[in-house]
């Protein structure tokens, strides 16, 4: 049988003071469907749900329920009924009184309201719970108080906004269970709105995910899992490992440098993708029967598996000394400008590109006029290179003449190499002073372009590959002295999911079948 359509989105747009929250939404509901809108704060789900329920206009687009246009219509005219995350039970009302009340509203009889309300107390689990005062029961009691009160009005819809956000885990997975059985009961359609993918997998027939005020992705527990469309719904459902890969062609890609069959096709030849594979898909066994290898860096025990984190490919690092010099400013004769600068490393190799603006950058040379602090222009630089290693002086002067001598290291600088990750990394001692750093409003910036710090693919110097910083000083705190700072890449590392416990630090192999590999395309968010 066909199912029949019962609420139709069309090209909703919302804003709040002049920001789209709402990007034109299209969206069909149909007849007896448990819908879930998921998707982290902001992205527009609650919205969505208001507009339907008529407490929100939207500025543009249409609601149609049952084939008619309800966009104009007020709440009460509309045949659905809402549950909060705060529950607004009558306190002064028995349970029985506050499930009765919609109905009373409607001049029932008394006789017809009580059949309806004893339906729905069985319908709950709350037999004999009637002349209960609401503020006694626990927030799982009181929940399904709030849900049978909005049910015994008989909507076509039921529109729940995150209504288990304020229970604790453990009635928060009871209720889940509930309120599906509830949903399958009274076969009506159940709109759901939650951030927390767990609840969207168990409860649905069909997860809308949202990001941003728009729609990434619809389809059904088992689809919006196993098949995310890309790499915000991947990480938004579930536990995912994603790696950026190359599609080499049909079911053939690549990433960490060794090509993989998939299932997947359709993109074209050496396309960049990202690739997921889930912890549950990917099993450990001996490194001779591995796909790839790596080492065991941690072992979580969760209760039913063990959460082990294997390092594939090994990260790149290399550590250089940062000198903390005092401030050390000239200052001209008249004592109306100041001048400053820093000596610096340089490899041997980019002695004969090197320029002005350059030298000007690596030593950080800067003057300025003493009683306003505005900046003046390094007006020129003297200085002889050769290519060889050595030190060398270089001057800089201001109009004025104001100058200050420092030295330029030219070194032979070796860089370290990683085989395995296909990766080369290099940086430089430097000096800095005490001013330079506590001001620096960017500082893990600031250390990379003072350092000269950067990274590359072995097999493609033109591929460059992302490094990060770390240093154990306190930037409100340095004082003079020697500071190690340590540039490094991220190596690969794979989280499984497994029952078979693994020693750490164990060389341990990795497989999975190439229907556990699910290709995407790359999407910037």
């Amino acid at each position: 049988m066909e199912e029949k359509k019962l609420i139709e989105f069309r090209n909703i747009v919302k804003s709040f003071d002049s920001q789209v929250v709402l990007k034109g939404i299209n969206l069909d509901i149909y007849e007896n469907e448990f819908v879930t809108l998921l998707g982290p704060s902001g992205c527009g789900k609650t919205t969505l749900l208001r507009i339907l329920g008529g407490f929100l206009d939207a500025d543009e687009g249409k609601v149609i329920f049952d084939n008619e246009d309800i966009t104009g219509k007020p709440p009460y005219e509309r045949e659905l009924n809402t549950v909060f995350q705060k529950y607004a039970l009558f306190p002064h009302l028995s349970v029985y009184e506050n499930i009765a009340f919609g109905l009373k509203l409607k001049k029932m009889s008394k006789d017809i309201i009580e059949q309806k309300v004893m339906k729905m107390l069985k319908l709950i689990g709350l037999e004999g719970y009637e002349d209960k005062n609401t503020t006694l029961l626990s927030g799982g009691q009181q929940q399904r108080v709030a849900i049978a009160r909005a049910l015994v009005n008989e909507p076509k819809v039921l529109l729940l906004d995150e209504p288990l956000a304020a229970l604790d885990l453990k009635l928060r997975k009871e209720m889940q269970y509930e309120l599906k059985r509830i949903q399958q009961e009274v076969g009506i359609t159940f709109i759901f709105v939650t951030h927390d993918q767990e609840e969207a997998l168990t409860m649905s027939d069909k997860i809308v995910v949202m990001q941003k005020g728009e729609i990434l992705q619809i389809g059904t527990p088992q689809e919006i899992y196993n098949e995310p469309t890309n790499r915000f719904v991947a990480n938004f459902i579930g536990e995912s490992n994603i790696i950026s890969g190359r599609m080499i062609e049909d079911y053939k890609v690549r990433f960490d440098d060794i090509t993989f069959d998939c299932v997947d096709q359709g993109f074209k030849e050496n396309e960049p993708v990202d690739v997921v594979i889930r912890p549950e898909d990917i099993d450990i066994v001996d490194v001779k029967d591995g796909k790839m290898t790596g080492e065991v860096l941690s072992v979580l025990f969760k209760g039913v598996h063990y959460e082990i984190m294997v390092e594939t490919v090994p990260g790149t690092s290399v550590t250089v000394n940062m000198r903390v010099i005092r401030n050390h400013d000239v200052t001209s004769e008249d004592g109306s400008e100041k001048i400053s600068a820093n000596n610096f490393y340089v490899d041997l190799e980019d002695v004969e590109n090197l320029d002005d603006k350059e030298i000007v950058a690596l030593s950080n040379a800067q003057a300025w006029e003493t009683e306003s602090d505005e900046y003046i222009s390094i007006a020129n630089i003297e200085y002889e290179l050769e290519a060889k290693e050595g030190q060398y002086p270089v001057t800089f002067s201001t109009a004025n003449g104001t100058s200050i001598e420092r030295t330029i290291f030219v070194v032979n600088q070796p860089f370290v190499k990683n085989e395995k990750a296909n990766e080369g990394v290099m940086a430089f001692n430097f000096f800095k002073t005490v001013d330079e750093i506590t001001e620096s409003q960017a500082l893990d910036t600031d250390l990379k372009t003072w350092a000269n710090a950067q990274g590359w693919k072995l097999t493609d110097e033109d591929q460059s590959v992302d490094i990060s910083v770390d240093y154990d000083f306190d930037p409100e705190e340095v004082t003079e002295g020697v500071y190690e700072i340590t540039f490094s890449t991220t190596g690969r590392e794979f989280k499984i999911h497994t029952t078979d416990y693994s020693e750490e630090g164990q060389e341990v192999g990795l497989t999975f079948f190439p229907e556990d590999i699910h290709v995407m395309p790359k999407v910037v968010f």
